[in-house]
């Protein structure tokens, strides 16, 4: 297929399009008050990590003298940064349109954000209590003159751009650095009924005078700035380095990267922005976006609830699966039976008691797992340790490039190599990317494997917010690949066969396209034929291309997409038998789930990899088939409550309006409905 501008959407403005749909939801009336900030800050902070990776790339192509007309979908290198921004700037203004609506919501529940102007006698001896305490002692100040270099300004923090003048001297220029680990958010005394809080960022304008008492001016003014970088790890050649050296460094160089967006308050004095701009060597090759008051609106992602829990999502209990037990050993249960946990709806405690099981238990001889992203306290990491306290031989797969949480991957893949845990650092050219478990017990003088296969991270934070399918399995058939799994992460030049499983780098696209070609020859035979797909992103055109083929010859495709989508649906001639929604809710959806109709004997896989070029071929990836058929009708179950979701879906389509799914059919919300059914099947 000749790939032109209309049969791919560019992966970039699609992601964009994500991104208004995370806005949809800041501005939805019926998104609970504190949660609409929440995802405000959501919208946010997936800009900011769009920036440097992204927008950062396609800086990169065009830097680099390349059109990328072919990488791109169809569109120039300079005509799409162009596009970007102007699509940012869009956004950026909806998104203080709706911060205006909702400050004015809040203060209808008698909960006022006010500024340093409106800061009264009852409030001011707290203020300034609080800065002298709280905020003065770790306050960064940088003085802009001519004498000194200018330091580079951090893309985790926003600053205050300070202009002194007088009548009789030069304008004097400062920055203030509101540094990430201060809480953006302080919550003042009440007066009644009535709750206040004010920013950071104007306690600081409060206090001007209290920070550059020394200096002599007729006027001050703050404006708010921030920077964003490119984000992509650059590793030296020094072969004396250990791997998590170079990394560390790597992170730690991040700061210093290449400048890919300028945000400035638009109300600056031209003259300063001028002045900045130049000091910075920022031109208008950068992303240059004026915006409001506050920036790093990110921070709204931890805004004070102040106990409001009438202006929250109810909390949900997570529940227990139906016939797997904390209080009994797992292995005995999964021995006799696969088990489907699915959270946050089930509880993450069933990953750890695996995991502490393994570590005590004396017929246990080893332990293998792949970590992408640890959660800052993580439990997981410690039953590993407590597992090779125990001489367990425990080998661990740590993917120390998982995006912007390779610190904390860094911390306990050394405190873990001081415990005597095995640690693979990846493999030369890939990221491992799959999560999977498998460990060897041994029974009557044989070793029984156990494991599980999931489609998220071990990750005790993450399971409260992501929807992720862990199976828990003792199926001797799928952990035999898995272990196979595990010898080619430890002998990379080695290629194994997989029986059941299906595997990235080696294998994705062709098993993905027999199983496809599977439906397209049942179509052609006039049977029943159809693939349901439910995953964060698609943009292999490889892929794509493989499903217009399906389309056109009849195949019936569904698709829940929550990210980017480069596929166009619904297209005679091309696509006009797929169909495609995305849901955005309360939590993120994350699980990836395949469905193929298979004479209606259905092949289903649970699965760590999106259909993305770098998860197919770029990434070690585990897709695992579900041979239980209870677990089987299950996800089919699942898998429709969302397909028939007309709440919180949007209809993807040609003409990428965000659209939300409305019909006359009773309503559905899928992630309420799912709690709903869970607790149904547990109560029945």
């Amino acid at each position: 297929m000749t790939k032109d501008k209309n049969i791919y959407i560019n992966r970039e403005l699609s992601w964009l399009k994500f991104n208004e749909r995370v806005l949809q939801e800041a501005a939805d009336v019926e998104v609970p008050l504190i949660e609409r900030l929440r995802f405000l800050g959501i919208f946010s902070n997936n800009l900011d990590e769009f920036f440097k990776v992204r927008y950062a790339t396609v800086k990169r192509i065009y830097e680099a003298g390349k059109g990328g007309k072919s990488e791109l979908g169809g569109i120039k290198a300079g005509d799409l940064l162009e596009k970007i921004t102007e699509i940012v700037i869009q956004q950026q203004s909806y998104s203080l349109e709706i911060l205006d609506e909702i400050e004015s919501e809040l203060q209808q529940e008698k909960i006022y954000i006010i500024n340093e102007s409106q800061i009264d006698k009852e409030h001011h001896e707290f203020i300034k209590n609080y800065f002298y305490q709280e905020i003065s002692p770790a306050l960064v100040v940088i003085m802009l003159n001519e004498e000194v270099a200018l330091p580079e300004l951090k893309d985790i923090s926003a600053y205050l751009s300070v202009k002194m003048s007088s009548r009789n001297a030069k304008d004097q220029f400062a920055l203030i650095e509101i540094s990430a680990a201060m809480d953006r958010f302080v919550v003042l005394p009440n007066k009644g009924e009535n709750s206040y809080i004010i920013m950071l960022d104007d306690i600081l304008r409060y206090c001007l005078d209290d920070i550059f008492n020394i200096f002599s001016y007729d006027t001050i003014t703050a404006h708010m700035i921030k920077i964003t970088r490119d984000g992509e790890l650059d590793f030296d050649s020094d072969l004396s380095k250990s791997f998590i050296d170079k990394l560390s460094e790597s992170v730690k160089d991040r700061q210093s990267g290449v400048p890919v967006r300028f945000v400035y308050d638009k109300s600056i004095e031209a003259d300063t922005l001028s002045f900045l701009l130049n000091r910075m060597k920022i031109d208008e090759k950068e992303s240059i976006i004026p915006g409001g008051r506050y920036h790093n609106r990110r921070d709204y992602m931890s805004f004070p609830s102040l106990g409001r829990t009438d202006l929250l999502y109810s909390k949900i209990k997570p529940l227990p699966v139906k016939g797997l037990s904390l209080e009994e050993s797992i292995f005995k249960t999964i021995a006799k039976k696969d088990y489907l946990i699915y959270t946050p709806y089930h509880t993450f405690s069933y990953i750890v008691k695996f995991l502490r099981e393994a570590a005590l238990d004396p017929k246990v001889k080893t332990i293998k797992i792949t970590i992408y992203r640890l959660a800052q306290i993580s439990h997981v990491a410690s039953s590993l340790i407590n597992a090779a306290k125990n001489g367990k031989k425990v080998t661990v797969s740590i993917e120390l490039r998982a995006r912007f949480d390779e610190e904390a991957n860094i911390n306990y893949a050394e405190q873990m190599q001081d415990e005597g845990v095995t640690m693979l650092f990846g493999v030369t050219g890939l990221k491992v990317h799959c999560k999977m478990c498998v460990i060897e017990r041994e029974e009557n003088e044989k070793l029984v494997r156990y494991g599980f296969i999931s489609t998220g991270n071990f990750n005790e934070s993450t399971a409260k917010i992501y929807t992720d399918f862990t199976l828990m399995t003792a199926n001797p058939k799928i952990l035999k690949d898995v272990y196979k799994v595990f010898n080619f992460l430890e002998v990379n030049y080695k290629v194994n066969r997989y029986k059941h499983i299906i595997t990235s780098p080696h294998y994705t696209k062709s098993r993905i396209f027999a199983l496809i070609d599977n439906e397209i020859e049942s179509a052609k035979k006039g049977k029943p034929a159809y693939i349901k797909l439910k995953m964060n992103s698609i943009s292999s055109y490889k892929m794509i291309d493989k499903l217009y083929e399906a389309s056109r010859a009849g195949v019936k495709i569904q698709m829940i997409i929550r990210g980017l989508c480069c596929l166009v649906p619904g297209v005679k001639g091309m696509s006009e038998n797929i169909e495609i929604i995305s849901i955005i809710d309360k939590f993120l959806e994350h699980t990836r789930l395949y469905i193929f109709s298979n004479q209606q004997n259905p092949n289903i896989y649970i699965s760590s990899a999106d259909w993305m070029t770098r998860n197919i071929d770029n990434r070690v990836e585990v897709s695992c088939p579900i041979y239980d058929e209870d677990i089987k009708r299950e996800l089919q179950h699942l898998y429709d409550i969302c397909w028939n979701d007309n709440v919180k879906a949007r209809i993807i389509n040609e003409n990428q309006d965000n659209s939300y799914r409305r019909n006359n059919n009773p309503k559905v919300r899928a992630q309420f409905d799912t709690y709903r059914y869970y607790l149904n099947n547990l109560e029945g």
